[in-house]
């Protein structure tokens, strides 16, 4: 049987259709709905990448007590802000929150410049999508949003071929994304269509029957919802292999070393990694040669967008803080009083082990 051809919809109808689905079922008590100034939304935005609402909630809860406007985050060293991205993931973005805040204080007085599309994409970790976003959110002023949630949207909506990262797809979602955009009620339509991209057309499985572009759909008439948008052409992912080397102080602190500031883990604080188990002892033969190496632990793997990473945490005991080990770049981190300072999450997780296995030792003692 053939499907029946979609509805037309001019942006007036399509306006009107998000509005009426909004009013009754969007979102309008999230934290960063309250007080929309252009801090509280820029945050906001920058936490949504990637990262679900119910996990950034308690993250931007955390963040705004800490740096309430940002001046008080320009002013914050970047390893406590770091610190509160721990467990977030992606950490480039948080460097580039700290850089922006920077630049906002320096080169606009504090103020972030609404007034221009232009100069909110070009601070650092924003572009034209989060700069529209912040924009139309913030002041009610029009500004054209296309996120991955409106992405999606669009893409079933009109069957948009091809994986969006490519300019031709691009250009094109970016061509509907403007004809549909109001002049009127910015700050509801940019919200919308990001609560319906994230509550109704979800990725894996879209709610197509309460959707109120049901009978719109191309996707959806075809019976391909999940086809659109096609994906990043795959690619095997390389694998690399590293030992971290858990080195614990008699006292129960451990070695911890910051990454340099960009590239993988910019800036974090991390267990000493090496490529294999000769480099390894190489490290220890000269620095620490007494020291008790102890039986390694089950190896992870974590995964990052272009190569997975196979991780053998190596333990080693210590009977005395031997002289240079925690030079510059270094630090014996405590795990009973943790510093505020930025972890990669598979460090974090290591680290509670660690606390976790020298308190059983203790007691067993």
């Amino acid at each position: 049987m053939t499907p029946s051809r979609p509805a037309e919809l001019t942006p007036e109808v399509f306006q009107q259709r998000l509005f009426a689905w909004f009013d009754r079922h969007g979102r309008k008590s999230l934290p960063w709905q309250q007080d929309k100034t252009p801090y509280r939304i820029w945050v906001s935005e920058i936490m949504l990448q990637q990262t679900q609402v119910a996990t950034v909630i308690p993250y931007y809860a955390r963040f705004m007590a800490r740096f309430p406007d940002v001046e008080a985050l320009a002013r914050a060293e970047v390893d406590e802000v770091l610190h509160l991205w721990t467990g977030l993931g992606y950490y480039a973005r948080a460097r580039n929150l700290h850089r922006a805040a920077q630049r906002v204080v320096d080169a606009h007085g504090g103020e972030f410049p609404v007034h221009s599309l232009e100069a909110m994409a070009a601070l650092p970790g924003i572009g034209p999508s989060t700069a529209g976003a912040i924009i139309s959110i913030s002041t009610g002023r029009r500004a054209v949003i296309l996120d991955g949630n409106v992405k999606r949207v669009l893409a079933r909506l009109h069957a948009v071929e091809g994986w969006p990262g490519r300019t031709a797809v691009s250009r094109e979602l970016w061509r509907l994304a403007e004809r549909y955009t109001p002049d009127s009620r910015l700050a509801d339509y940019s919200q919308a269509m990001m609560d319906l991209g994230a509550t109704v057309c979800t990725r894996g499985k879209p709610s197509c029957l309460i959707c109120p572009f049901v009978d719109a759909c191309e996707a959806h008439a075809r019976g391909e919802e999940r086809r659109f948008p096609e994906p990043r052409p795959r690619k095997a992912l390389p694998e690399r292999h590293a030992r971290m080397l858990l080195l614990c102080h008699p006292d129960g602190r451990v070695l911890l070393e910051q990454r340099p500031p960009t590239g993988l883990w910019g800036g974090l604080w991390c267990f000493p990694q090496f490529e294999d188990d000769a480099a390894l002892d190489a490290w220890l033969a000269c620095r620490v040669p007494e020291a008790r190496r102890g039986r390694s632990w089950t190896p992870f793997t974590h995964t990052f967008s272009h190569f997975r990473l196979q991780v053998v945490p190596q333990p080693v005991w210590l009977e005395r803080e031997p002289p240079g080990v925690a030079e510059p770049g270094r630090m014996w981190y405590d795990l009973e009083a943790p510093p505020n300072v930025g972890l990669a999450a598979p460090v974090k997780a290591l680290l509670d082990t660690l606390a976790e296995t020298l308190t059983q030792a203790e007691e067993r003692s």
